[in-house]
């Protein structure tokens, strides 16, 4: 937490506020890799009396109606009797538990607001959300209509979203807290406590320009060199985007681990949940043994827990971008086989469509909106994939 004292104030009494009965809301918002993920870390670690809820939205989960909604809201579920019939409806329907049109989004949102207020009467309750930015629209608009009425519930929000122009919408109204850059004092003693051996000044001062900051940058971008370099050889390209450069040093160490290890990888980087279950199985189809994840796990690329977790998003981007487009679908395709096709047939349709090489009628007849299911959301979502494997 070098350089983030700001921050950890401002965490630190949202959930004072939460364990004195007082619900809070925050929005964490920063470029890639300025640490957002490292201040949720910290409130989860630091926190004490308090039931904690995580959620880590990746890119391909978008496409997932309520998948966001479902990883925060899930391990919650203990009992949704206490609801009203039709707040406990929304919700069942929403979250998978049963069958039904479309949830109306004010009785969603009034039921998990209702659920969660339940829960946080046995302990204070904290949900973070990571990546926030990348929740599917339905998730986002619920868990931005909970944020904004609480009020004595004893639950807290803090939503780590990425900066950008096209901000997400859901979030308007939150307080807000920018997360910028560290300053030059801070940035160099990072720098310095991740450089191994000597580095030339030049370089060191150029490092820090092109970082603005950045703590992950500060702590990636020097990997990519060898000591000759940092020691006075160093020659980088034009500067690009810090996201571009984090990513490029993060693809540059995957395509240096195995060939077994990168295709691990790739399989988990192409399943938006995270499920070490289906992970196992798909690689077993593929001949390759959990122990491929080995140098990955010593590289501090990868975790595998209760659910695998890549070191940061752009580690999954790398790793995707990182394999051949036959590779990807082949992983695809074999996630595909190994999903529950009864309790998961959105997952098992999605995998298999961007498993298909042409147009498939079979694929597309899977994407066809169904009567059951969550209703109108998904089904524009399966509408909008079967398109594209008829006619692209």
């Amino acid at each position: 937490m070098l350089g983030r004292s700001k921050e950890c104030a401002a965490l630190d009494q949202l959930a004072a506020s939460v364990r004195a009965g007082q619900s809070a809301a925050l929005v964490l918002r920063g470029e890639a890799g300025i640490g957002k993920t490292a201040l949720l870390d910290h409130l989860a670690e630091s926190v004490v009396d308090c039931r904690v809820a995580r959620a880590g939205s990746t890119e391909t989960e978008m496409e997932l109606p309520f998948a966001g909604l479902h990883q925060l809201c899930g391990p919650l579920l203990e009992d949704i009797d206490h609801l009203p019939g039709p707040q406990r409806d929304a919700l069942g329907i929403a979250l998978g538990l049963s069958s039904g049109a479309s949830p109306n989004r004010f009785l969603l949102g009034q039921a998990v607001l209702s659920h969660l207020a339940v829960v946080a009467e046995e302990r204070p309750l904290i949900c973070l959300v990571d990546d926030a930015q990348w929740l599917d629209r339905a998730s986002a608009q619920v868990l931005g209509f909970v944020a904004r009425r609480l009020m004595a519930e004893s639950v807290g929000f803090v939503f780590a979203v990425r900066a950008s122009e096209d901000d997400e919408p859901a979030f308007e109204g939150l307080p807000e807290l920018s997360v910028r850059g560290l300053n030059e004092h801070d940035a160099r003693s990072l720098l310095d406590s991740v450089t191994l051996g000597w580095i030339d000044e030049r370089i060191r001062s150029r490092i820090l320009a092109e970082a603005r900051g950045n703590p992950l940058a500060l702590s990636e971008l020097p990997r990519g060199s060898t000591v000759a370099d940092l020691a006075g050889g160093f020659a980088r390209p034009d500067a690009q985007p810090v996201a571009s450069q984090i990513e490029q040093s993060f693809l540059s160490r995957v395509q240096s681990l195995p060939p077994a290890t990168q295709r691990l990888l790739l399989i988990a980087a192409a399943d938006p949940v995270g499920d070490v279950t289906l992970l196992r199985r798909a690689a077993e189809r593929l001949g390759i043994g959990m122990d491929a994840a080995s140098p990955a796990l010593a590289a501090g690329l990868l975790e595998l827990g209760t659910r695998v977790r890549f070191r940061h998003p752009l580690v999954r981007s790398a790793s995707y971008r990182a394999a051949a487009l036959s590779d990807r679908k082949e992983a695809h395709r074999v996630l595909a086989e190994v999903v529950d096709a009864d309790s998961d047939p959105d997952r098992r349709a999605w995998h298999r469509a961007h498993a298909t090489v042409v147009p498939d009628e079979a694929v597309a007849v899977e994407l066809v909106p169904r009567p059951t299911g969550r209703g109108r959301v998904a089904a524009s979502r399966r509408r909008q994939l079967s398109s594209s494997v008829r006619w692209s």
